[in-house]
């Protein structure tokens, strides 16, 4: 749901950037448009304005020639002229009304030469004879015969004609006054409103002619305050002044053009552009959508490819690898993709069944096969056994000879068992390093033994590779079905118990009883309880103590950890230190031995000499890298120095890691303490890591020491290692001094200290200071008596 939400996120988003960027064309041109428009609609307005002045004067210079005329008939008329000659007044008015009402004359006179009125129609008689006079006056220097004039707030046109018998006998004066057609004339020719007035004149009694019928709030400058109310949003009101050469008065005309009125024609047009945008916004649209789904398809169905990837299907075919777009590039990267994760995952199978180094099964494999073969032989009660192989000394192979030669010496183990187990139901396996499982379907326990018989006949001929012969033992277990263990589980782990078993007795090839097994419910309970003991403090620290063969002084002791279970009493450390070794918690008993240690031992010491106690390391302990920081902390917790301990180590905990152990030795020397080795003698290659470690200290094992006194061979080697010890400037410490003659014979061979029951035994480290000063008073009570 998630995916196909971002899809349709993508497509939207491809729709929407294609239609806000048509938008953003569209509106830049549209802006672009209505500027020109408007830039066009000023341009116009102008132009119509100088045409409106024009044909205004076009239409008064008509009115004129038509004044003319009519004046022009009447000045040429013989019976007019004969009643001027005559000065026959009643003619020559009549004439004069007659002549201004057929053309509408408001003003007609008759005037002299001098331009004195003689006679007038009946408006003419209330004007005076000055202003007429004026008039004639102007009219007479005009070259154009005709001019305009304000006459008691009207204005007018005037032309004037000679009356010619044939000499000037006087002049035709001719006054239109200038009314609302002229205008209307002039809105309708030029599509232009016009206002004449006086700008002289006052506003509250101005006189005006215009074609704006409905006048409010237009304002003219000087006259009028009055607007045109055309019901059109934002008009407005373009104007041209033109002032008029009038006698009597100064007149104007206003020339208007509504803006509003000179864009309706673009109005249109820009509906037709907005119709048209519209129109390209839906196609656009429409296009946007089959082009984000054009691209958006692919990627949902390389979507759907991803998660059958993700649930692990890996034979599918990818769409779209044959497009030579970049969709067709994301298949094929997706392509090559799934076969790689197709390659990788069948690798991954095979490297989890298979071992790659042998080509044998391994240990999940050889699982699943054992519980297949026990669901298979449940109703036939067939029998199953499982044997596990572990070879002996395999890791001195590999530091004698390198791990590439100890790998083709797995090759060749695995050769040899796939030699000797040929059943087709049976298997062999690689569970882990030189640890090998053999499944026999079938077969009880008999036939079990005389497999592992052949085994170990043919582990007695050497295994050649690479032009090496090594000599190759192998400890086996052996557990059956259904006797030893229901469950596929338990059985390989109570084969493995009988393999280790075989191991540490050496005995080649052990079946599994409940004997052997360490992880019994007693066990359990027995390592529950310890992990609690520590806790409820029932563990004892106790001492045992080193005797200077010299000064027989009491130089050193040992300390011991013993239990005191609150129902089982005082467990010895065999019953429970080796499990200890097993789960790892034998870290948490050093760390609480080195701790009890350090918090007695200011109490342990007597005032001419200091006590040096001895802690055992296992295994665990010298991998642990951060052991040497712990002691170092609790050292610096008791304020005690390094060189008031010794810390014990066995070859087996050496030889388990050499790297590390001796690493962690190197720390544990240049924090000051004194390293000894312990059981010297019992192990097989220390010798070889002798000289690299820094070891202070030899401690000879009791079994060479006990037998001394009889056994010249034992004498011989604590002689040899005593030599041995000191030449490498080394000192020696020997256990296992059971009476006075054994600590005789050390003291001659120059053993630097003792331990045994002839000494001390392991005592409380309570009693351990009273111990100590009863051992001297009893020496020096010998000496007396010596």
């Amino acid at each position: 749901m998630h995916l196909k939400w971002r899809q349709a996120t993508l497509a939207s988003r491809i729709v929407l950037v294609m239609v806000s960027l048509l938008l953003l064309v569209q509106a830049a041109g549209f802006l672009v448009v209505q500027r020109a428009l408007d830039r066009q609609v000023a341009r116009e307005i102008q132009s119509a304005l100088v045409v409106g002045e024009r044909i205004w004067w076009r239409l008064l210079e008509q009115n004129a020639e038509r004044l003319r005329d009519a004046a022009t008939v009447l000045s040429a008329d013989f019976g007019f002229r004969s009643a001027i000659a005559s000065e026959d007044q009643q003619t020559i008015a009549s004439a004069l009304e007659n002549s201004g009402s057929r053309i509408g004359a408001s003003i007609v006179g008759l005037l002299d030469p001098s331009f004195h009125l003689i006679a007038a129609n009946q408006e003419n008689n209330r004007m005076a004879d000055a202003v007429l006079h004026e008039i004639a006056a102007n009219l007479a220097n005009d070259r154009r015969g005709d001019r305009l004039a304000l006459i008691e707030k009207t204005p007018y046109q005037f032309v004037m004609v000679p009356v010619r018998a044939p000499k000037v006998i006087g002049w035709v004066l001719m006054g239109f006054p200038v009314q609302q057609g002229l205008v209307d004339n002039l809105y309708y020719l030029a599509d232009v409103n016009a206002i004449f007035y006086s700008p002289d004149k006052q506003q509250q009694s101005a006189d005006y002619v215009s074609s704006l019928h409905d006048l409010t709030e237009v304002v003219i400058p000087g006259v009028l305050q009055q607007q045109s109310r055309l019901d059109v949003p934002n008009d407005v009101l373009i104007t041209r002044y033109v002032d008029m050469n009038a006698m009597g008065g100064q007149l104007r005309l206003v020339l208007m053009r509504s803006s509003a009125q000179a864009r309706l024609p673009f109005e249109q047009l820009k509906w037709l552009l907005g119709i048209i945008t519209a129109g390209g916004l839906f196609l656009f649209g429409l296009g946007s959508i089959r082009a984000s789904r054009k691209v958006t398809r692919p990627l949902k169905e390389l979507t759907n490819v991803t998660e059958q990837l993700g649930q692990g299907q890996f034979n599918i075919a990818v769409p779209g690898t044959n497009s030579n777009d970049e969709v067709g590039s994301l298949a094929r990267g997706f392509e090559r993709m799934r076969a790689n994760i197709a390659a990788q995952q069948d690798e991954i199978l095979h490297l989890a069944y298979w071992d790659r180094l042998t080509g044998l099964p391994n240990r999940e494999q050889f699982r699943k096969k054992l519980i297949s073969s026990i669901e298979g032989c449940r109703d036939a009660a067939k029998p199953l056994v499982v044997i596990t192989l572990n070879l002996d000394r395999f890791k001195h192979v590999n530091e004698v000879l390198g791990y590439g030669s100890g790998d083709e010496l797995l090759k060749a183990v695995s050769s040899r068992l796939l030699e000797l187990v040929n059943q087709d139901n049976d298997i062999v396996a690689r569970m882990a390093g030189d640890e090998f499982a053999i499944l026999l379907s079938s077969t009880d326990l008999a036939g079990a033994i005389v497999l592992t018989d052949r085994i170990t006949k043919a582990f007695e001929v050497p295994l050649a590779f690479n032009d090496q012969t090594v000599d190759l033992s192998a400890s086996m277990g052996v557990a059956c079905w259904p006797k030893d263990a229901l469950e596929a589980d338990l059985l390989m782990s109570r084969s493995e118990i009988a393999m280790h078993a075989a191991k540490s007795k050496t005995a080649g090839v052990l079946i599994y009883s409940p004997s052997l097994d360490s992880s019994s419910l007693q066990t359990l309970s027995l390592l529950s309880d310890l992990r609690q003991a520590l806790q409820e403090g029932e563990l004892r620290l106790f001492l045992q103590p080193k005797l200077d063969t010299n000064s027989k002084r009491v130089v050193a002791a040992e300390a011991l950890v013993r239990w005191q279970h609150p129902q089982r009493g005082l467990i010895p450390p065999l019953q429970f230190i080796p499990f200890a070794e097993q789960t790892g918690f034998v870290r948490q008993l050093t760390l609480w031995m080195f701790e009890e240690a350090a918090r007695n031992w200011a109490s342990l010491q007597l005032s001419d000499e200091n006590l040096r106690i001895a802690i055992n390391l296992s295994t665990r302990d010298l991998l642990d890298h951060d052991f040497p920081a712990r002691l170092n902390n609790l050292l610096n917790i008791y304020e005690l120095k390094a060189d008031a301990f010794c810390l014990e180590i066995t070859e087996s905990a050496i030889m388990d890691d050499p790297q590390r152990a001796e690493a962690t030795l190197n720390k544990l020397s240049e924090q000051g303490f004194k390293l000894s080795i312990d059981d010297f003698g019992t192990g097989y290659s220390s010798l070889a890591y002798l000289k690299r470690l820094p070891v202070n200290e030899l401690k000879i094992d009791k079994s060479f020491v006990m037998g001394m006194e009889k056994d010249e061979s034992d004498a011989k080697i604590v002689r040899s290692t005593i030599d041995l010890a000191h030449n490498l400037g080394l000192t020696v410490v020997a256990e296992g001094v059971e009476n006075n003659i054994i600590l005789n014979q050390l003291q001659l061979l120059k053993c630097d200290e003792a331990q045994g029951y002839f000494i001390g035994k392991p005592m409380p480290v309570s009693d351990f200071k009273s111990w100590r000063e009863s051992w001297y008073n009893k020496q020096n009570l010998s000496n007396l008596i010596i």
